[in-house]
């Protein structure tokens, strides 16, 4: 069974400026309440039991976030008969036993940032969200648990995307087995148009094999010294490793940038 879960917050957030100048991303409302917790509800409610932020120093207030009892404390006895403030305390507190921190204070891409994480990780299997992408109605971490857990494999959400779009994402090359689930033969980052392999993108929920750890050791990095998690998995497709692609049912909602931030706040309000 999946039981950790790793969520990249390393990031600085260029495109959502000037708002992320004063606080990240992930800790900006989207209708009342903070990104990330969106995020964190998705995971217990697929049953992960543990989760892993990575951080940088300049992003400490989210460590913050989960570690401000004295503030809470002050506020409650001033209020002691504010339930919704003591509420919100209680969740948060039950959230901070469940997350550890791990710092990627150098800006080297996604596959840095969880080759940082290795050492926490116990199972054989994990997941990663990335936190720019929100799917709602449906728990899509949950379906790919038990995609996981059916084909013993690892599994990458994906979803049909427009064929002028393409460029924006990565493309799978793929074999379709059932309505939403296919073998995911290659992945081509952001292809022109002519090129493009399918029109079935990458979307940010993965599970993954610890194979991907060894893997990310011995790529080399590209442009920027950054090191991607797309290459890796590509090495372990072309050594065989089974892979499956997960046509999620949910509504997908991209708060990565402003006009999709916006966005993001009025569907979840129609919720």
């Amino acid at each position: 069974m999946i039981k950790q879960a790793i969520i990249p917050l390393a990031g600085l957030g260029t495109r959502l400026l000037p708002l992320t100048s004063v606080m990240p991303k992930e800790l900006l409302p989207i209708n009342g309440k903070p990104g990330l917790e969106y995020i964190l509800d998705e995971c217990i409610s697929s049953g992960i039991t543990e989760i892993i932020f990575i951080i940088s120093n300049k992003k400490k207030i989210i460590k913050k976030y989960f570690y401000n009892d004295l503030f809470f404390k002050k506020i409650i006895k001033k209020k002691p008969n504010d339930k919704r403030i003591k509420n919100e305390f209680l969740k948060i507190k039950k959230l901070k036993k469940m997350i550890k921190f791990v710092y990627q204070n150098n800006p080297r891409g996604t596959g840095d940032a969880i080759l940082k994480c290795e050492k926490h990780i116990k199972s054989n299997y994990f997941m990663i969200l990335l936190p720019d992408d929100l799917i709602f109605k449906k728990n899509c971490s949950k379906e790919m648990i038990k995609i996981h857990k059916k084909y013993n494999s690892s599994v990458i959400a994906s979803m049909k995307v427009e064929k002028k779009n393409v460029s924006r994402w990565g493309i799978f090359k793929l074999t379709k087995f059932n309505r939403d689930n296919f073998y995911i033969n290659d992945v081509v980052e952001k292809p022109m148009i002519n090129n493009a392999p399918s029109n079935y993108a990458v979307i940010g929920r993965y599970i993954l094999s610890k194979k991907i750890f060894k893997i990310l050791k011995k790529i080399k990095p590209k442009k920027n010294n950054e090191l991607h998690i797309t290459d890796a998995i590509r090495k372990l497709i072309l050594n065989k490793d089974k892979f499956i692609g997960h046509v999620f049912s949910g509504k997908y909602l991209d708060c990565g940038t402003m006009k999709g931030y916006i966005n993001s706040s009025i569907e979840i309000s129609k919720l």
